[in-house]
């Protein structure tokens, strides 16, 4: 079930993705504010990308792959645009191709992790941080959770940039 919805945010963002440029990619909407398309998918991946390679204990996609090289954003390495300012969203800049190619190279390594789990794995505890602390099961639908609302909103953002 973790696969096949992993495999519904990817659809979900090809389809976002589909044929905009880098300028449609970074619109920010009516009031020039709004998350665009190509940060929002950014953002997603990133945190999709650092999740699983945390409880996978694999290197991140991001620079184990050279993404980051590739992006060449002005963010530090680490970012993954979680509390971004509205300035730092602006200065995103990336193609269809880019945000495209990384985040089928992080599903690959979600959907290669997710194959190796059994169900009794689900209950391992990975993060003592919280109360309660949190379960493999419960931070893989966390993440999944937040993948599905951030290609929501990129789906609406290209919906409204096309009506623009």
């Amino acid at each position: 079930m973790l696969i096949d919805s992993f495999e519904r945010v990817r659809e979900t963002v090809a389809e976002v993705l589909d044929g905009l440029t880098p300028d449609e990619l970074r619109w920010r909407g009516a009031d020039g504010r709004t998350n665009p398309v190509g940060w929002l998918v950014w953002h997603l991946t990133r945190v999709q990308d650092i999740q699983i390679a945390a409880v996978a204990e694999l290197p991140e996609v991001w620079q184990a792959d050279g993404w980051q090289q590739r992006f060449d954003l002005p963010y530090p390495a680490e970012a993954s645009g979680y509390g971004a300012s509205s300035t730092q969203v602006g200065r995103f800049h990336a193609t269809a191709e880019q945000l495209a190619g990384y985040h089928e190279a992080t599903h690959r390594q979600t959907v290669g992790y997710l194959a190796t789990l059994h169900e009794r794995d689900y209950a391992t505890v990975v993060d003592q941080a919280w109360d309660p602390p949190v379960t493999l099961g419960v931070r893989l639908v966390s993440t999944l959770v937040d993948d599905l609302q951030h290609a929501g909103q990129a789906a609406l953002v290209r919906g409204c940039l096309q009506r623009r």
